[in-house]
């Protein structure tokens, strides 16, 4: 009997935000899915760019929408940072902390002392999300910048989801330092390797499975450090962007939600004349724009669609909406929405 996706991967790399709930609220079916994939024997982790939540908060408040976790389970960009850190700077060393309790927390349970002013002359200044961030301290962190401390972000998220919408994240406010010094930061969080690594050292996988709502976050982290990638639609991204993805950000998996985790996955085959999947099938014509005929589930039009789509990208260097948008059409009319 082929395998699930739950079965074949040793440890399951969940983000939250946009994957497995909004706004603190859980996405339908979400901790049902999770329930089952544990049970299926994957270890469930959950990794995210949020520096302001504790693990223990995170765990908590996962426990409280019924999904499998305890605090272990949690890695966060915060503790990437952290870690970043404590492996620059020797014991001890002051880092000058904008964010959340959460991120003090982590930068102190790695032997360094955290503090409030550019005047302690830290060695670092570090920075995550936080909702009470105000002027007095990024102007803290802008001087100290400036006199030499080395500059590390949690992440570098530019929006973040909200029950009332895309909200700035912590990339936007990020910008205040660098644009005031000309300093980019040292960034922890996905898309870059630091948080993927910290999630290995914490879970001990082998072969993980990186679960993501966002290309440019999640499913480039994974690209980054050459692990395989499941692109769930229920978040950020969606079939336009995921069948525009560049190389980098292209998933390996491809579900409407958390469900595609435990059944196994259709094979995408791809020949001389195109790509198919389930029962549809895929194929540029001369002008580049991408067809699709068949029936069935319209998730299998998407991975057979996608497949086609980035071969046409690399194959003649470029593909826009108009050459996908009739392909994603029939899909939307199959019940999945093109945005």
């Amino acid at each position: 009997m082929p395998q699930t996706l739950a079965e074949a991967y040793d440890v399951l790399l969940f983000d939250l935000d946009g994957v497995v709930y909004i706004g603190g609220t859980a996405i339908k079916g979400a901790p049902q899915a999770l329930q089952a994939a544990k049970k299926a024997g994957a270890h469930v982790a959950y990794v995210t760019n949020n520096a302001s939540r504790t693990p223990a908060a995170v765990a908590a408040l996962l426990e409280g929408m019924d999904a499998p976790v305890t605090e272990a389970d949690v890695v966060t960009s915060a503790q990437a940072a952290a870690r970043l850190l404590a492996d620059r700077l020797p014991p001890k060393s002051k880092v000058l902390v904008i964010g959340a309790t959460a991120l003090s927390l982590a930068v102190r349970e790695r032997g360094l002392v955290p503090v409030l002013s550019a005047s302690d002359q830290p060695a670092a200044v570090v920075q995550g999300f936080g909702p009470g961030i105000d002027y007095s301290r990024l102007a803290e962190g802008g001087l100290a910048v400036r006199a030499g401390a080395l500059f590390v972000a949690t992440n570098a998220d530019s929006t973040i989801p909200g029950p009332r919408g895309t909200q700035p994240g912590n990339g936007s406010l990020l910008q205040v330092i660098e644009h005031a010094t000309g300093t980019a930061p040292v960034v922890a969080g996905k898309p870059e390797p630091p948080l993927h690594h910290e999630s290995v050292i914490r879970t001990g996988a082998k072969h993980p499975l990186v679960i993501g709502d966002r290309l440019d976050t999640d499913i480039e982290a994974a690209y980054n450090v050459s692990t395989d990638s499941l692109l769930v639609l229920t978040g950020v991204d969606n079939p336009t962007t995921a069948t525009l993805a560049p190389p980098h950000q292209r998933p390996t998996y491809i579900g409407e939600n958390l469900e595609v985790l435990l059944t196994p996955y259709p094979d995408v085959t791809v020949t001389d004349s195109g790509v198919s999947c389930g029962g549809w099938a895929a194929a540029a014509g001369q002008d580049g724009k991408l067809t699709l005929s068949g029936d069935g589930a319209a998730i299998d039009g998407l991975r057979a669609l996608t497949t086609a789509a980035w071969s046409v990208h690399d194959k003649r260097g470029g593909l826009d909406e108009d050459q996908v948008s009739a392909a994603l059409g029939q899909l939307a009319d199959k019940g999945l929405p093109a945005k």
